[in-house]
């Protein structure tokens, strides 16, 4: 056969941690359980055996062990082995539409109230379920900053009730107003409270001389529908005046809610969230990062930006509510401490996210739904049942959840005291006799100090071993173990105890186990062994909401890069790591080859796995939070899309339907161009020829004229000149008729 694949494996092996084959192994008998009680706290997979005959007199951890083995050796089904359960008490299913003006009626979560019984590890699991239904009644209240900062505004909102009424009512058929106002606290340092500032703080003031006295918080309008009402009390408002800038906001957030003062960022977010009250911080853009930050600190809060004469406000408003309406988050009032809860969250996309409790991107009318685990960790020292909520922040629906704790075995309810079972001499209870002070043995049988060193083998645990490990002595077949300052010494030979266990930095099991007879038992949410591994992933999400970035692995609550040349807390940062336009393109490509959207073909719908994907006509180029893509296709085209990382760990991937193409080039009209270009560089450059050629010439003659007017003499009187006739004279004798002639001729 081919080996088992190593999923496969590595689930054998943590059965195999049960097995009592494995000498050591089986946590069931490992942990000495002496009651039946005891037993159920050891593991889920425990039972116990509360048969009278059942075991051997010499160890009565035996009848703790799994069912199979209890089964196998004669049990029967007399065994004790609760189970974690779950049981629906109310379930109304869920609207669709609001009806109703005080939302009595409208169900916007499902089921209403669960009862779990639950056995210490063992886990039990419910569903329920989330939708922002249709026309669902709103109030708000509008608080007002009064101090002198915001007299523009004032006066830009004197309309508001008529223009908010409209706008809201498109989005819901009931909707009330309601208004009120601050300043500051009027006591100093934070107004002005000399004398002659208490009837009017702006005295001397010259921009603004005149305003009313400084005042905490006003009540000035309760909820109505009458839109007329809300103007009239705004149009009445006058500014005042305070010190410093950082006005009595959360003092009057506390007082318009639940009527208290001087409050704490925890007090405020608690009563909000008790009050289902989601807060709208609309603030100036200088101080949205500061409030930006208090919505960590107080769930349900939304930051807007607000213009410096508040026109936008109407805007704000409408963004602050759909924002709000499109994402549900669950929170947990009054968890008992020793209970754990595992959340899963399934959202529009139909994937499941564990560990998340959020979904965002909601359109109204669609249904989040929630995977719910419950784990008692251990059985509480007091009352054996407890409640929590589960409410969605800002909701008024919740889900009531009565815990009952299994900690009690079913056997143990009908105690026989001095039963005969016993000799008399103690109390039989699941199969056990609890001895009375004096007498031991499984059957009360043998009394304290009697001699029994005939039998003292009983209390080895095998050939040559020392008497109960040398930890306690034996009596009347049974090992007695010693007391340690360490911790206790336990098992039927004295060969456990609870702390000799791993340790971490010096703590045993890390803090996050128990020791049983030298193994660690990790709580839930942590292994190895000892206990210092975290199996929470929520230090791995990065801020696009994957585990490491999806280029690791968590490891520990660490993560550990697996993709060459990542780094970072969360495997962030990638210089060499393709970048996300590249790796979103072959989504893009294949919805460019198929017109319809991934959900029509199997191909795309692979590629898109986790995309979000919007076909539009043209795409915005400037939006902030998204991030520009654009790539060359084969015909010359730009196809462009943009990209924004979902807290789901999706993205939502807006792309253009077709790439833009820009039209042919007509070649008569760049044949036409080129040569015409031609003949204008040629032309050009010949006028140019003609200039210089030109301007040269004027220079050499303007250089003539010049050296001949400096001349100091005519032409006649030049010593060069020489005439163009020349005479000479020659000598010469000849005789004609017997005459002498000398140098002349007649």
């Amino acid at each position: 056969m081919p080996p088992a694949p190593a999923p496969l494996c590595a689930c054998l092996l943590g059965l195999c941690a049960l097995l009592p084959g494995a000498p050591g192994l089986n946590i069931c008998t490992s942990g000495s359980a002496t009651s039946c009680e005891e037993c159920l706290l050891i593991h889920p997979k425990c039972v116990w055996c509360f048969k009278e005959d059942f075991g051997s007199l010499r160890s009565v951890t035996s009848r703790c062990d799994l069912k199979a083995n209890l089964v196998k050796n004669g049990c029967g089904d007399e065994f004790e082995s609760p189970a974690s359960s779950t049981q629906v008490l109310r379930s109304l299913p869920l609207s669709s539409k609001g009806s109703s003006p005080a939302s009595s009626d409208v169900i916007q979560m499902t089921p209403q109230k669960i009862a779990l019984n639950l056995r210490p590890g063992d886990k039990t699991t419910f569903q329920l379920q989330v939708r922002q239904v249709e026309d669902y009644p709103v109030d708000l209240y509008y608080l007002m900053d009064l101090s002198l900062s915001m007299k523009d505004d004032l006066d830009n909102i004197r309309n508001l009730g008529t223009k908010l009424a409209e706008e809201m009512g498109k989005l819901t058929s009931n909707f009330r107003l309601g208004f009120g106002s601050f300043v500051d606290k009027n006591i100093s340092p934070f107004s002005y409270t000399a004398p002659r500032y208490q009837t009017n703080p702006c005295i001397g003031y010259k921009l603004f001389p005149n305003c009313v006295p400084s005042f905490g918080f006003r009540h000035l309008l309760p909820l109505t529908d009458r839109v007329d009402s809300f103007n009239e009390e705004v149009r009445k408002q006058r500014v005042s005046r305070n010190r410093d800038a950082p006005e009595g906001g959360f003092d009057a957030v506390l007082q318009a809610a639940v009527c208290k003062d001087y409050p704490s960022l925890a007090l405020l977010g608690e009563k909000l969230a008790e009050n289902n009250i989601n807060l709208i911080f609309a603030v100036t853009k200088s101080h949205y990062m500061l409030y930006k930050n208090f919505t960590a600190l107080i769930p349900g809060t939304t930051v807007e930006i607000l213009h410096g004469d508040s026109k936008n406000i109407i805007q704000l408003i409408i963004n602050a509510y759909n924002s709000i309406r499109s994402k549900v988050e669950l929170s947990v009032w009054d968890q008992p401490e020793d209970l754990n809860l595992f959340f899963t969250a399934t959202c529009q996309d139909g994937v499941s996210y564990p560990g998340q409790r959020k979904c965002e991107g909601l359109k109204i009318g669609d249904t989040a739904t929630f995977e719910v685990a419950a784990e008692a960790r251990g059985c509480p020292g007091g009352p054996a049942s407890a409640a929590f909520t589960l409410r969605p922040v800002g909701f008024r629906d919740s889900l009531q959840v009565a815990v009952t704790y299994r900690c009690r075995c079913s056997c143990s309810a009908g105690p026989e005291p001095d039963s005969a079972r016993c000799g008399g001499k103690g109390t039989y209870v699941c199969g056990l006799c609890e001895c009375q002070p004096g007498h031991l043995g499984s059957r009360c049988e043998c009394q304290e100090g009697e001699s029994q060193s005939g039998r003292q083998h009983l209390c080895r645990e095998a050939e040559g071993r020392p008497l109960c490990s040398g930890r306690g002595e034996c009596s009347c077949n049974q090992c007695s173990c010693f007391e340690s300052e360490f911790g206790k010494i336990y098992g039927p030979f004295c060969q456990c105890d609870n702390f000799s266990c791993a340790r971490n930095r010096g703590v045993l099991c890390s803090g996050h186990g128990e020791c049983h007879c030298g193994e660690c038992k990790c709580h839930a949410g942590y292994i190895g062994d000892n206990c210092n591994c975290s199996t929470d992933i929520s230090t791995c999400l990065a801020k696009d909401g994957q585990v490491c970035s999806d280029r690791g692995r968590c490891v520990c609550g660490q993560c550990q890069c697996t993709e060459p040349g990542a780094f970072g807390e969360t495997c962030e940062k990638c210089p060499t790591c393709p970048d996300a336009c590249s790796t979103k393109r072959d989504c893009v490509e294949c919805l460019l080859l198929h017109s319809g959207g991934p959900a029509e073909n199997q191909t795309c719908h692979s590629l898109c796995k986790d995309e979000v994907v919007t076909r539009v006509d043209t795409i915005v180029k400037d939006d902030q939070e998204a991030v520009l893509c654009f790539y060359k296709t084969a015909k010359d085209c730009v196809m462009m899309f943009t990209y924004t990382e979902l807290p789901s760990g999706k993205s939502n991937l807006t792309v253009l339907k077709e790439p833009e193409c820009g039209t042919a080039p007509d070649a008569t009209t760049i044949l036409l161009a080129v040569v015409g270009s031609i003949l204008l560089i040629g032309i050009a450059l010949l006028a140019i020829w003609k200039l210089l050629v030109t301007i040269h010439d004027r220079r050499e003659f303007a250089k003539f004229q010049s050296e001949r007017s400096r001349a100091r003499y005519e032409m006649a009187s030049n010593p060069l000149y020489r005439k163009p006739i020349s005479t000479h004279s020659v000598d010469f004798t000849f005789n004609k008729f017997n005459k002498s002639y000398n140098g002349t001729v007649d």
